[in-house]
């Protein structure tokens, strides 16, 4: 008998990488010639060869899109060492690891393929065909057919489409946090095609750029109630072609943020965008940014340039965001204490919603008592990042962070548990939320929740949350603010 397609689905959502039987790695050397290896290849009915002195010791993979593109498409002869056509970027994931994890590494990293590998080396190697056969529906198969769109109309019938599957994947029990990077991960999708699509418009870029995002969607915790946040870095460049590269970039960004916000993902109201020229520079004047916010050190330089330090790259020359956050390193060494300490009192700017009676504090919205969702996890974020910039861990997601922190010993296992059990509840709570507002109230997504919609359960775990909170925050105090 056939198992019912949703039990399939769910069972997916379960599964491991080590339940897969794992295909073995085929490897060759790099002075094999191009030839040998797609014989090799047809010989042994394999879309994939791994190429280094041996299985412990790998440089680069061969596909048979590699052949395609890098060998058939440029005219060059077969003859050549692999090495000088070889892909060099190998990812890794452990076989512990759960298939919703490796299909989310795959589209971030653009892998087609996988190397499966624990502490004694690598087991083998697995496909996202592979994988995606796993499960006829759902996530993975939507974010493939996002890649696949590239019509405005299309991006945003597929945007329209994520509240129910954010509430199908929240219904099933999905851990937020990984809810929150399917989303990330669709909205980072629907930029890049957005993108393309306005560089085949207008022309190649004149300089080398990178177009990043900040806030939740740079922490990847995006919800269904997001705006957008993104900057520009483009490369330094003579005098005489610095307008010329500016206007380039101010007209691209436009576009861009013109195009999403017809999508869905809407223009930011505090205008925190790359299409405004406060936020697309040069990378010296990048530099000269950071400096000036971190050796001001103020409050008000805390509270309005925070999200800064929550940036992720998602399309262009990654590298230029990579030497902007070395920049930031050098300056967090010598930052003033003052800065962390404002950064402190930053964290402390939004309570826990607790009475003096250990009752959950609320506030009279329409005649009812409401819950903001959103300003309760804003202390487990702030506090994760003043950590975070204090530490020099330069994850951006507030799980990572939290993590990060563990390993360094600022945390203990049983408070960075607390912390993380406590954001991926609220976070939950917050899109079930979210998703119920669009599709049962026919509402626009909202971060405020009806104290009389709580169970008692319900009410009861948030009142511990907001003691572990509370608890964090005096920390924050006797750390940062010297003072209780």
């Amino acid at each position: 008998m056939q198992a019912p397609r949703a039990f399939v689905s769910d069972q997916f959502y379960s599964k491991k990488i080590q339940e897969l039987n794992v295909r073995s790695i085929r490897v060759v050397s790099p002075e094999d010639s191009i030839r040998l290896c797609a014989e090799k290849m047809a010989a042994e009915q394999v879309s994939c060869l791994f190429v280094g002195d041996s299985k412990e010791k790998l440089i680069g993979f061969v596909t048979d899109l590699t052949l395609r593109d890098r060998v058939l498409a440029k005219g060059l002869s077969p003859d050549l060492p692999v090495r000088q056509i070889m892909e060099t970027e190998l990812v890794s994931i452990g076989p512990e690891a759960s298939l919703v994890e490796a299909l989310l590494l795959m589209f971030q990293t653009k892998a087609r393929y996988l190397l499966v590998k624990n502490q004694e080396g690598y087991l083998g190697w697995i496909s996202r065909t592979k994988v995606l056969t796993e499960q006829s529906q759902g996530p993975f198969m939507f974010i493939q057919s996002v890649k696949e769109a590239r019509q405005i109309s299309e991006l945003a019938e597929k945007w329209a489409r994520m509240p129910q599957l954010i509430h199908l994947l929240i219904s099933r029990g999905m851990k937020a946090a990984l809810v929150n990077q399917i989303m990330t991960t669709v909205a980072d999708t629907i930029t890049q095609r957005v993108i393309e699509r306005v560089i085949k418009e207008i022309g190649p870029a004149p300089a080398k750029f990178v177009f990043f995002v900040l806030g939740s969607e740079g922490r990847g915790e995006l919800t269904l109630k997001t705006d957008q946040d993104n900057a520009i870095i483009y490369e330094d460049k003579a005098n005489e072609h610095r307008e010329e590269v500016r206007a380039y970039f101010l007209d691209f960004a436009t576009r861009v943020s013109t195009a999403l916000d017809s999508i869905g993902i809407v223009f930011c109201e505090g205008e925190l965008m790359a299409m405004n020229p406060k936020w697309t520079h040069s990378l010296s004047h990048w530099k000269r940014n950071y400096d000036t916010w971190i050796s001001d050190a103020s409050q008000e330089t805390a509270m309005n340039y925070s999200t800064f330090f929550d940036c992720r790259a998602i399309f262009g020359e990654l590298s230029l965001l990579d030497q902007l956050q070395e920049y930031m390193g050098i300056l967090l060494e010598k930052a003033p204490e003052r800065f962390y300490i404002n950064l402190g009192r930053n964290a402390l700017q939004y309570q826990a919603p607790l009475t003096f009676f250990r009752k959950i504090r609320s506030e009279e919205i329409d005649g009812e008592k409401q819950l903001n969702l959103k300003q309760t996890m804003r202390p487990i974020v702030d506090l994760a990042r003043v950590y975070a910039l204090k530490y020099r861990i330069f994850a951006t997601n507030t799980t990572e962070r939290i993590n990060a922190l563990k390993e360094k010993g600022v945390f203990t296992s049983k408070e960075a548990q607390e912390l993380t059990h406590a954001f991926d509840y609220l976070m939950g709570l917050r899109l079930e939320n979210q998703s119920h507002s669009i599709l049962d109230q026919q509402r626009k997504p909202k971060n405020y929740l009806k104290l009389k919609d709580l169970t008692k359960v319900q009410q009861v775990t948030l009142i511990e949350i907001f003691k572990v909170i509370e608890e964090f925050q005096a920390r924050i105090k006797i750390s940062f603010t010297r003072s209780l």
